[in-house]
């Protein structure tokens, strides 16, 4: 709410209330204003302002930060404030830094196995032992060594030792299940992780986005309306339908009604015929 009063309104000629350094860093001047202001340490001020740009609440274009959108729509808009939230469940290993030994590929592999981890988490319906989130992070770091593991040509020396292998995965499961729970995915203690109900629910999302994936029998469904469209100009009629129906249960209908009709508008008359097939699609049962 501080960035909301302090950053400003207008257009690029205003002043930014909130200058930045480098990438997006919070400037030592406006760091302090905001600490004296909230009663928190420059410390603290700086952690949630990166919170924040995670989340997309605030934007920073150059060297001037502006409130984003979904700033602007908190109190009206639900929907923006709990997709505000799932981009900062996504980089839950943006928001708790690693230990200091940490390799790229060690949290590239833990963080590839970590939707097992909340898929275990999902399922149990209640406090997992850490010891058993151990195990399946055990196994699934092994299936991900393995299937990256190359047979070499030539003399054969002495393996070398896997990337992150000096950091133990005790060590990064303890990273991952802080960084969700700095999040808000999840309660860590005793032992044991539980999932809170948001986090409970962005598996369901993740979950419901893999089956509406699924649906797509020719992969158009992460494409803008017409380059999705004439993907399907070389598909039979009933596969088109299916194509359309998931792209269209991938996104908002408003958003994509409007992309149909846009592209409905257009100069390429298959494109045209498409987007009307596309859109009886969109009334139909």
């Amino acid at each position: 709410r501080w960035a909301e009063t302090a950053l400003p309104r207008g257009g690029p000629a205003a002043q930014p209330a909130a200058p930045a350094e480098g990438e997006g860093t919070l400037s030592e001047a406006t760091a302090a204003r905001a600490a004296g202001e909230l009663g928190l340490t420059p410390a603290k001020v700086r952690a949630d302002w990166d919170t924040a740009r995670l989340a997309g609440l605030v934007e920073v274009h150059g060297g001037v930060a502006r409130p984003g959108w979904r700033l602007r729509a908190w109190d009206r808009d639900d929907s923006a404030v709990l997709r505000g939230w799932v981009a900062l469940f996504d980089a839950w290993s943006l928001v708790h830094p690693g230990p200091d030994e940490l390799t790229p590929a060690a949290g590239a592999e833990v963080i590839e196995a970590v939707p097992q981890l909340l898929t275990l988490l999902q399922l149990s319906d209640g406090p997992v032992p850490v010891t058993q989130l151990l195990d399946l992070l055990e196994q699934r770091v092994e299936e991900l060594r393995t299937q990256r593991c190359e047979i070499p040509y030539g003399p054969r020396t002495e393996p070398a030792a896997e990337p992150g292998e000096d950091v133990p995965l005790a060590t990064l499961l303890d990273w991952a299940l802080h960084g969700l729970a700095a999040v808000g995915a999840l309660t860590y203690a005793g032992g044991h992780a539980t999932l809170t109900p948001l986090g409970s629910w962005s598996v369901w999302v993740r979950l419901e986005q893999i089956c509406v994936a699924a649906q797509s029998p020719a992969g158009n469904i992460e494409q803008p309306a017409e380059e999705m469209l004439r993907g399907c100009a070389r598909l039979r009629p009933q596969s088109a339908r299916s194509e359309y129906r998931a792209w269209l249960a991938a996104r908002p209908v408003g958003s994509a009604v409007a992309e149909l009709l846009e592209a409905a508008r257009g100069d390429d008359a298959m494109v045209r015929s498409l987007a009307f097939e596309a859109l009886r699609v969109v009334g139909a049962p």
